[in-house]
C-alpha cells in the first residue's frame, strides 16, 4: 500500500484542535518541554506539521493555548462554585473543586503549573482563577470567620491555601500519594490551617460537614 502523507485541513477543525492540544500537554507531562516538537506532535496525532500551523501559527502559541485550555477547564469549574451564606464552605470547596480538576485533567495540569509560562505575554495566563481564592479568603475575613488572621493581606493567605493544594495536587501526579489518601489530606490540612487562622473548631466542623453535603449532591 502506498505511503499518504497527511494532509492539512484548510481551515480550523475544533476537534483536531483539542486533540493536538491534548496530546502536547501529555508530550510535556511525560516527556518535558524538549519532548514537544512539531514534527513530534504531527506523528502523534497523524496529521501534518502544516495543520499544527494551521490552528495555532508556531510553536510558542501552541504552548499558549495548552495553558490557556488547562486555565480555562479549571476557570468553568470554579465558576459553577456557588457562594453561599458560608463562606468556609465555599472557600473549602474551591479547594477541592481545583483538586478535582487536576486530577481530570493531569496532563494539563503539569503544562499549566510545572511547565510554566511561555514568555512574559503568557505570565497573567490564569490569574483569575487564583482570584476566584483571593475573594473566597475575603468573604471569610468579612464574615469574622478567621479572626487570627487578621489583618493579613488576604492574597498572601490565599497564597498559603494554594501552595496547600498545589503540593497534594502535585504529590497524587508523581504518584506519591494514592488519589483517596490526596482528597482526605485536603479535608484535614484545610482544617488544620483554618484553626491556625482562629476558625471557630464548632462552626468550622458544620462548614465541612456542608462541604461534604454539597459534593454528594453534585455526584447524584
Amino acid at each position: 500500500m502506498p505511503y499518504c502523507q497527511p494532509v492539512s485541513p484548510k481551515i480550523a477543525d475544533p476537534e483536531l484542535r483539542t486533540e493536538l492540544i491534548e496530546t502536547a500537554a501529555r508530550l510535556v507531562a511525560t516527556e518535558g518541554r524538549g519532548g514537544l516538537t512539531l514534527r513530534r506532535l504531527a506523528q502523534e496525532v497523524g496529521t501534518s506539521t502544516m495543520a499544527i500551523y494551521t490552528h495555532f501559527g508556531g510553536m510558542d502559541e501552541l504552548r499558549r493555548e495548552v495553558r490557556r485550555e488547562g486555565f480555562n477547564r479549571l476557570r468553568e469549574r470554579l465558576d459553577a462554585v456557588r457562594s453561599t451564606r458560608d463562606p468556609i464552605a465555599d472557600l473549602s470547596l474551591l479547594g477541592v473543586t481545583y483538586y478535582l480538576s487536576a486530577a481530570s485533567s493531569p496532563n494539563l495540569y503539569r503544562a499549566m503549573f510545572l511547565d510554566g509560562p511561555v514568555d512574559d505575554a503568557d505570565f497573567n495566563t490564569g490569574l483569575d482563577t487564583f482570584m476566584h481564592l483571593v475573594n473566597g479568603v475575603e468573604r471569610c475575613l468579612a464574615a469574622g470567620r478567621l479572626p487570627s488572621a487578621m489583618p493579613a493581606d488576604a492574597g498572601e493567605l490565599a497564597v498559603e491555601l494554594w501552595a496547600l493544594n498545589h503540593g497534594l495536587v502535585t504529590l497524587q501526579l508523581a504518584h506519591l500519594l494514592p488519589a483517596e489518601q490526596a482528597l482526605a489530606r485536603f479535608e484535614t490540612a484545610g482544617r488544620s490551617l483554618m484553626l491556625a487562622w482562629g476558625a471557630d473548631p464548632k462552626g468550622l466542623a458544620r462548614s465541612m460537614a456542608s462541604v461534604r453535603r454539597r459534593l454528594a449532591q453534585s455526584t447524584n
